[in-house]
């Protein structure tokens, strides 16, 4: 089912703070948008989970649940209980260099933790790029992204 993304996906290594390395592993917007358009079901094959804060105004991934990263600390165990059967998770902010990655980080520490990694099996990716690259290709596709406000984008590039 999702065996291409396991093919085509860099993996990158980070240190995470028990000191032990694990691989964090990154999809493209072309990949989760063929997903997103595929016969695979929202919050049981995959989710997306956008961990902007105030940036979220201006549009997001069709499907996507917000997290604002600056309650994802408060609400990550909810977050595992109540999505430990989906099959994979795709975390993303607006570049994906920091809010993302940190939270889909905190996500896998919390699933190995309660002991979820090895009975429930889960793939997590981190969104190349985050919202910012994804809007920039697929904004005039409404089965990719909703609410979209051309305003609130007008002076992205200024953002990276």
């Amino acid at each position: 089912m999702l065996t291409f993304l396991l093919r085509s996906s860099t993996s990158v290594r980070f240190l995470s703070r028990s000191s032990s390395f694990s691989a964090m592993k990154y999809i493209s917007g072309e990949e989760l948008a063929e997903i997103i358009k595929s016969d695979q079901l929202v919050n049981k094959d995959y989710l997306v989970v956008d961990v902007r804060d105030d940036d979220f105004a201006g549009g997001n991934i069709k499907g996507a649940q917000n997290v604002p990263s600056r309650y994802f600390h408060t609400s990550v165990y909810d977050l595992v209980k109540k999505k430990e059967d989906v099959k994979a998770m795709v975390f993303h902010c607006a570049l994906s260099q920091a809010r993302g990655p940190k939270a889909a980080r905190i996500y896998e520490e919390t699933r190995s933790n309660l002991k979820l990694d090895g009975t429930k099996p889960q793939e997590i990716y981190v969104l190349r790029n985050g919202f910012t690259e994804f809007q920039k290709k697929f904004r005039e596709d409404p089965v990719l992204v909703e609410n979209w406000d051309p305003e609130v984008w007008e002076n992205a590039e200024d953002w990276s």
